[in-house]
């Protein structure tokens, strides 16, 4: 195998687990709120997002390819997909605006950072350019 081969590969399974995790902590933590003066704040959402932006950017630096970010965003929103698709007995994700913005947010969230991730990229392949320029003018 060769090793841009092997590392799209580790890139595919590590994108996958980051998935699989993403997906069942946020759909843990995404109906958590707060009630302040009587209203109830949803904090879990954000946090379920920002874990997923965090995770997905992590992917993007330890790879520096898009191809994990791009695989955890599609692997999460899948899997979460299938927890909403329970019967009425079994949805743990249920169909109101936290759980809307929940599935939904997936969506958004992975388009920026797959956005962020290629930008990062194209920012390391021109440092290492300039980087390898001096070496190549000798």
């Amino acid at each position: 195998m060769k090793k841009g081969a092997a590392s799209a590969a580790r890139g595919v399974a590590v994108g996958v687990l980051a998935a699989l995790f993403v997906a069942a902590a946020g759909t843990a933590l995404h109906r958590q709120a707060v009630v302040v003066a009587g209203v109830e704040l949803p904090w879990g959402v954000c946090a379920a997002l920002l874990l997923l932006a965090s995770v997905q950017f992590w992917l993007a630096a330890w790879s520096r390819s898009v191809i994990p970010t791009a695989v955890a965003g599609l692997g999460a929103y899948t899997a979460v997909g299938v927890l909403s698709s329970g019967g009425p007995d079994r949805m743990l994700i249920l169909g109101d605006a936290v759980g809307n913005t929940w599935i939904f947010g997936i969506a958004g969230v992975s388009l920026i950072m797959l956005l962020v991730a290629a930008r990062l990229r194209a920012k390391w392949n021109s440092a290492a350019v300039a980087g390898a320029a001096p070496a190549l003018r000798r």
